[in-house]
């Protein structure tokens, strides 16, 4: 698959006062990619008389540079205690993604300028919750690797957190570009997670995105440079052939990771959906074939006070049973961190 290159870079004035929106200009305009710059507020010139789909699809070609305004840092339950904002958007096409409830018609990739800001905001709340740990999540509205070799910003970050004797980061990640930050001296203080799923629902739902193979190829990079290893396996699918694709799943990550699981841990998050994004993804993607029948589903409110629909507590329990005790045998000493 071929790494990610944008159609358009909008830069906002205000955020070519920043270092970063500078470099971030001059590369741009040194890789022949179109570049306009905006003003500080306000939308963006491009046509809006188009199709939904092709709004939809066009922002995800889309490179926004901006200043990201400093009010309160969303939590981030059960991954991390806040976000970090460093980028938003990701240019994966994955029918299910969740972000269609955050980001809307129109998902533009944003990378933020102010990085030195965001530190200090994250500073405050290390501060203000010490002497305990405060982790923060770096893709809690984003997939930020594909966007890296530009914007340097989990390179930033990696190297803030190193230090930090009460402040964590975090992130996960579909894409494999991670060359950039294996020999970044992290401390132990930043988790990378990889988003797995079974080949079938990677065929069927998550185009542009990488095989778990060279998913998996990446990770065992990530564990030969001591960072504290994790996989996502997300969303998980109740279909025909569920137990063995995900157990096969499991099965491959010990084929490329030589652990017994002593350092490294699981999150497990069933496939769930808002009423909001069902709405945009079928519009995004009408030829979807994934199922959100509210018939078959039970609704449960979330932390953001809207509601979801996930699967039914027999099912839940089903999916739980499986994909634990898969993980169990494969890697007996792993940390199983949540299911949701």
């Amino acid at each position: 698959m071929k790494s990610f290159t944008p159609s358009l870079i909008i830069f906002r004035k205000n955020a070519l006062s920043y270092p970063l929106g500078e470099k971030l200009h001059s590369q741009f305009k040194d890789q022949d990619i179109k570049t306009k710059i905006v003003s500080s507020k306000g939308p963006f010139p491009l046509d809006y008389d188009i199709s939904f789909k092709k709004q939809f699809h066009r922002a995800k070609s889309i490179i926004v540079v901006s200043v990201r305004s400093l009010n309160k840092f969303q939590t981030c339950k059960p991954s991390a205690h806040y976000q970090l904002p460093l980028i938003s958007g990701c240019p994966g096409h994955c029918h299910y993604c969740y972000l269609s409830t955050n980001l809307g018609k129109n998902p533009y990739i944003k990378i933020y300028v102010n990085l030195e800001e965001i530190f200090a905001k994250a500073q405050q709340y290390i501060d203000e919750r010490k002497p305990e740990t405060t982790v923060f999540e770096g893709a809690a509205t984003s997939d930020p690797v594909p966007v890296e070799k530009w914007s340097g910003s989990l390179a930033e970050t990696i190297s803030f957190f190193a230090p930090k004797k009460h402040g964590n980061f975090r992130f996960v990640t579909k894409f494999t570009e991670i060359k950039s930050l294996l020999n970044i001296e992290h401390n132990n203080h930043t988790e990378i997670r990889f988003s797995l799923n079974t080949n079938y629902i990677i065929k069927k739902f998550e185009p542009t995105t990488p095989r778990v193979e060279n998913r998996l190829k990446a990770a065992a990079k990530i564990h030969q440079a001591d960072y504290p290893l994790g996989f996502l396996i997300a969303p998980i699918f109740y279909y025909k052939n569920w137990e063995q694709d995900y157990r096969n799943l499991i099965n491959k990550i010990k084929e490329n990771i030589d652990t017994d699981g002593k350092n490294i841990f699981f999150e497990l998050i069933s496939h769930r959906y808002t009423e909001r994004a069902k709405n945009i993804i079928e519009e995004a993607y009408p030829e979807t074939e994934l199922i959100m029948k509210k018939k078959d589903r039970k609704f449960k409110y979330g932390q953001f006070g809207y509601g979801k629909y996930v699967y039914q507590d027999e099912i839940m329990k089903k999916i739980e049973s499986l994909v634990t005790s898969a993980i169990n045998d494969f890697f007996p000493k792993a940390e199983i961190k949540y299911f949701v």
